[in-house]
């Protein structure tokens, strides 16, 4: 059977371009799957599952036709989209996974993650993500009012942009350290993450670590399909179209 994995999406009114191309590979790339992982970040912000945004609900829907379908969805939290809940699990028809996930997908055990974890360089915000990640922290934010949530939200992007300016490339990527603790922690050879928006086939001593791009002028999957390596695919987003989206482009490329 037939895998998907994507991730870092960043979803949002202002980028309807990639909502288009997500519909459109929703619709032409999911027929003969098994499942779809989503890796985090799918939404550029996301608030609370009381969201009334049209987006949040078009997106739903769109998931929710998909898993009727019988296509296994599962979902794993992004930088930007912790805050998704049960409710959202529930209308979309999405498990929720944990930060790090044991998977057998093609024959082999996968470690599948967002990517955030693994930037053990970048102090400050590890700090921010076990402050907000705690349970108790994260019930208080979704009982806040939306219009506070709203503002939140935009602020912390806001701080995000001008932090992230301020830092070093090595930084804000992986550490190979930590990238290679937790293969052997769960005792695998291939780890697929995304958040770097570097993407990427590298083949270690140890094993192998698929990394997923972010959908800005193209748009990234991996296909992992039984007896066959996986394979990480792009495909250009149109501005005005999708017409790439049916010639997609197997790469070990950024």
């Amino acid at each position: 059977m037939t895998t998907l994995l994507i991730s870092d999406l960043h979803l949002s009114p202002e980028r309807p371009a990639v909502t288009r191309a997500f519909f459109a590979f929703l619709e032409n790339q999911t027929g003969d799957i098994e499942a779809l992982y989503i890796l985090g970040d799918l939404f550029e912000a996301w608030i609370g599952d009381d969201d009334p945004a049209p987006l949040a609900r078009q997106v739903i829907a769109a998931l929710k036709k998909l898993s009727d379908s019988g296509v296994r969805l599962f979902f794993t939290h992004g930088n930007r989209d912790f805050l998704i809940g049960r409710q959202f699990a529930r209308e979309s028809g999405a498990t929720l996974l944990p930060d790090h996930h044991l998977a057998e997908l093609g024959g082999q055990r996968v470690l599948l993650l967002h990517g955030d974890t693994l930037c053990t360089g970048d102090a400050d915000y590890q700090k921010f993500r076990r402050r907000y990640r705690h349970p108790l922290v994260k019930f208080l934010l979704r009982h806040l009012p939306l219009k506070k949530r709203q503002k939140m939200a935009v602020e912390w992007r806001q701080k995000s942009m001008r932090a992230n300016a301020n830092k070093s490339d090595n930084i804000m990527d992986v550490s190979a350290e930590t990238v290679a603790q937790l293969m052997a922690q769960y005792q695998v050879k291939l780890m697929i993450h995304g958040h770097t928006h570097r993407p990427y086939h590298h083949h270690m001593a140890f094993g192998e670590r698929l990394v997923l791009g972010d959908w800005h002028q193209r748009g990234w999957y991996i296909r992992i399909e039984g007896g066959h390596p996986p394979e990480l695919i792009s495909f250009p987003i149109e501005e005005n179209g999708n017409r790439g989206l049916f010639s997609p482009e197997p790469t070990n490329q950024p």
